[in-house]
Formats: structure tokens, C-alpha cells, sequence
């Protein structure tokens, strides 16, 4: 885990347009970005391609953040959407492109994994909470994925605490069955 004084300095520089702090901060976020996009995604090589793409965003977008919070706490933000993103377009592609897998053919371990499978699981869930109660998506990763304490979630998602745990507690609520479904 990177020194947080350390990366929150590089983040407002870098915020304030310093070329070099910015090559330093992806250095020290790397680690930590690839390990948070494999807690979304179960093959490793489509986490990296998700943390690559974190890295981008914050590349293009680090202009946008402004100290007001953690600088963990933004990229935590990136990380989710990101993840979720790379998730939606390997499902996309494995809609628009289905093979048959012969018998000879190396087994994708998305599709086998006890882990893989929660993990897949829990993205489909997530999709369909953002389906039917978009409002709930954000506290849920927030607090149980990527483990934010409550006054940082409320304080991201810009709602009293209260009103916080009532959304965790439903979001909790909705997607537990669909987590238990065989």
C-alpha cells in the first residue's frame, strides 16, 4: 500500500498540473489499483486491463480533483467504474461472439472458478440493482467493495449518514437473493 501523505501530495500536484507528480502518483497507485480491480474482476489479465484503464482516467482527469476528499476515495470512484466497465464490455463481447468450447480447448477460468463465479455473480448483481434502484449502486461498492468507512461513503455520495446506512441496508437487502439464487 503506497504512503498516503505521500500520494496525496503527488495528487493535488499533480492536480495542479505537475507532469512529473503525475508519472509518480501512477507508479505508486499501480499495486493498489490492479489488487482493487481484481476485487470486481476474477481473471487477473482483465483486471490489469481494467487498472490500465483506471490509470488513463486519472491521467485525463486528474485536473477534476479538487482535495475536497481523499485522493483514495476519488480513485476508488475510478476504480469501480472502471471495473464495471471492462466487466460490461467482456460480457458484450462474449454475447456478440459465443464459441463453442471444444474439449481440447484451454478452460477460461471466468467461467469455472468458485471465486470467478461470486465475483461474476456480483457484478450481475450490481447491474441489475443499477437497473432497478440506481440510487443504492454507489453506497453498496462504496462501503462493501471497496471498503470505504460510512462518513467517507456519505461524504462521496453526498448524503446525510443516515440516509447512507437506510440505502446500504436496502441495497443489502435487494441483492442478497440474487447472490444465494443457484
Amino acid at each position: 500500500m503506497p504512503d498516503a501523505a505521500l500520494t496525496e501530495d503527488l495528487a493535488r500536484r499533480a492536480a495542479a498540473g505537475d507532469q512529473v507528480a503525475l508519472n509518480q502518483l501512477l507508479s505508486e497507485v499501480w499495486p493498489d489499483v490492479v489488487r482493487r480491480c481484481g476485487r470486481f474482476l476474477p481473471c487477473r489479465e482483465d483486471a490489469e486491463e481494467a487498472a490500465q484503464d483506471v490509470l488513463l482516467q486519472i491521467s485525463r482527469k486528474i485536473s477534476t480533483f479538487e482535495g475536497r476528499s481523499r485522493f483514495s476515495t476519488w480513485l476508488y470512484t475510478v476504480v469501480a467504474n472502471c471495473s464495471r466497465q471492462k466487466y460490461r464490455d467482456l460480457k458484450r463481447r462474449a454475447a456478440e461472439q459465443p464459441a463453442a468450447i471444444e474439449p481440447t480447448e484451454h478452460v477460461d477460468p471466468r467461467t469455472t472458478s468458485v471465486i470467478a463465479g461470486s465475483r461474476i455473480d456480483l457484478l450481475e448483481a450490481l447491474d441489475r440493482l443499477e437497473r432497478e434502484h440506481p440510487q443504492l449502486v454507489a453506497p453498496l461498492v462504496y462501503r462493501d467493495i471497496c471498503q470505504l468507512d460510512y462518513a467517507e461513503v456519505a461524504e462521496r455520495v453526498g448524503i446525510p449518514l443516515g440516509t447512507l446506512k437506510s440505502r446500504l441496508h436496502e441495497a443489502r437487502k435487494q441483492v442478497r437473493p440474487w447472490l444465494s439464487a443457484p
